[in-house]
């Protein structure tokens, strides 16, 4: 269920905390920990707040071991509780992987059923903040490329929220993550009240009739203002956020192609077997027939992500995007 009646204008960080406080108020079997989420909030704040209201036995530190974070999540889960784990940024989850995997990925379909994995493991990804290594990636194929797992990335506050807590709420083992470039950029009014945004729901933010662009989360501001560049200069173009990495709503993506005949994927990861290799692939299977240009990917580099000095020459603008529109369109 979408939308709500009292409203409060929200960052993305208070959006996350708000569906946290939420869940942890509703549901005993929630629990949310991991580096300094407890006393100190996150290094971000997201947690801030939440230990003293629930309890060092709901909200807590963990050592700095994401492998026994993740670990003991998966053991929390399987007994019965919905642990919420915060990794502290995208590039220290990578320790945690032989867990994510070889466990929280498989013990559903290793048990036959028998057991289940209802966690959240939740972190900020992405630059444009002048961080150092290890703090700018966008590793979101990763996760998507492994069966048991879903992604889901917000670009809102309003998404944020809604789509957190049905991700506390599934069943399924859920990376989220969350885009640390707009953390504080944007403000939105969100519901104070609880709802929650299906996942693997794709939205439609304009419509247009030349060109489709797809992006998600950060991509999401700089492809609006692409946009309107594009619009300044006759183009119509229809811009739809992803929301969920995996499952990928290819059904929404095909109808907006059958009416455009154009598409530009947009994603600050590395170009090679990105997502929007993926979603290229997928509109070619269902609607080559439409096509009146080759897909468009507008992408980070096939490198890591630059030191602060240089991550500008990394970062996608809205002009990057802007020319692969015009690139499709005149095609």
């Amino acid at each position: 269920m979408e939308g709500g009646s009292e409203m409060k204008v929200m960052t993305i960080v208070q959006a996350v905390t708000d569906a946290l406080d939420i869940k942890l108020a509703e549901d005993p079997t929630i629990v949310t920990f991991g580096e300094d989420v407890g006393v100190e909030g996150g290094v971000f704040r997201v947690t801030e707040g939440l230990q003293k209201k629930h309890g060092e036995h709901r909200v807590f530190d963990s050592p700095l071991a994401e492998s026994g974070i993740v670990g003991t999540a998966v053991g929390m889960a399987m007994a019965g509780l919905r642990p919420v784990v915060e990794m502290q940024f995208c590039g220290f989850v990578y320790p945690a992987f032989n867990q994510i995997i070889s466990h929280a990925a498989r013990i559903h379909n290793r048990s036959r059923g028998r057991y289940k994995t209802p966690m959240v493991i939740r972190f900020p990804y992405g630059g444009g903040i002048n961080a150092l290594e290890h703090h700018s990636e966008s590793m979101e194929v990763l996760y998507a490329h492994i069966p048991g797992l879903k992604v889901v990335v917000p670009s809102t506050p309003y998404d944020a929220k809604g789509l957190l807590i049905s991700a506390i709420e599934s069943d399924d083992t859920i990376i989220f993550m969350e885009p640390k470039r707009i953390y504080r950029a944007i403000k939105q009014e969100v519901p104070e009240e609880k709802f929650t945004i299906p996942i693997g729901k794709a939205k439609v933010l304009s419509e247009g009739t030349d060109v489709t662009v797809v992006a998600y989360g950060a991509m999401i501001r700089e492809a609006q203002k692409a946009l309107a560049l594009a619009k300044k200069d006759g183009i119509s173009a229809e811009l739809i956020d992803l929301r969920t990495i995996y499952p990928i709503d290819r059904e929404t993506i095909a109808q907006s192609v059958k009416k455009t005949g154009r598409l530009v994927v947009v994603h600050e990861g590395p170009t090679t077997f990105g997502v929007a290799a993926e979603i290229s692939a997928m509109v070619e299977e269902d609607v080559f027939q439409h096509l009146e240009a080759p897909v468009t990917r507008v992408t980070g580099f096939d490198t890591i992500v630059p030191l602060p000095r240089g991550e500008h020459h990394y970062i996608i603008s809205p002009e990057k995007i802007y020319y692969g529109i015009q690139k499709s369109v005149r095609y």
